[in-house]
């Protein structure tokens, strides 16, 4: 009776041990899984392996580290811009001075042949470009008073621009000013003396003009 109890236990105990046997996923014999299906793991929660197993077996869950990712979509490449035209390249801009004399007699504002001469040139030179402003700057010589020749000296820069202006040069764009004597181009070299004498005054003739300065660009 004791045998067959006996036999009948180890039958159970077989039977139990049966009903937990690890048993190999039919999809990848590189790991032990149990009878859910589940890899079967040891007491440190590595995965079981079979003899079998290589490493293009890895599972995610077991050794995530030897399975490849896959690789994101690589984005579709932008549609190559179209060449732009090449710009037609404009006429370099030239900053142009020009400068003149205009001459006047002694005591007057009024413009000499000479002066007026120069003055036709300078508008002449005007022809296709771009004018930004034309600087008329009267002096006088030192006979007379500090006071008279400035005077005098603003006098034959207006007069340079009503000449600019009747030539068809814009009011707007000539700047006159005044300096007087205060710019003697002949320093010493007619003398010391304050006496008019004919002498002096044809010397001193360089003195009494307006320096035209003029500002543009040429295309």
């Amino acid at each position: 009776m004791n045998k067959q109890i006996s036999k009948v236990a180890l039958l159970v105990t077989l039977g139990m041990g049966t009903s937990v046997a690890l048993a190999q996923a039919p999809n990848n014999d590189g790991y032990l899984f149990d009878t859910r299906g589940a890899v079967a793991k040891s007491g440190f929660g590595l995965c079981w392996k079979t003899t079998r197993w290589t490493p293009a077996m890895a599972i995610a869950e077991c050794d995530p580290e030897l399975v490849k990712k896959p690789e994101p979509p690589k984005p579709a490449a932008p549609p190559p811009a179209a060449t732009p035209k090449p710009a037609t390249p404009k006429p370099a801009a030239q900053k142009v001075t020009l400068a003149a004399d205009a001459l006047f007699d002694f005591d007057k504002a009024v413009l000499r042949p000479e002066g007026k001469a120069k003055l036709d040139d300078v508008t002449g030179k005007l022809k296709g470009m771009k004018l930004e402003v034309i600087i008329a700057v009267g002096h006088s010589d030192r006979i007379g008073s500090d006071k008279y020749n400035q005077k005098l000296s603003e006098k034959r820069a207006e007069a340079v621009k009503a000449y600019l202006v009747g030539k068809g040069v814009e009011a707007n764009r000539v700047y006159t000013e005044g300096k007087g004597e205060k710019q003697s181009v002949t320093g010493d070299k007619c003398g010391k003396s304050e006496k008019k004498t004919k002498q002096l005054i044809e010397c001193l003739q360089p003195d009494r003009r307006v320096e035209i300065e003029v500002i543009g660009t040429k295309q």
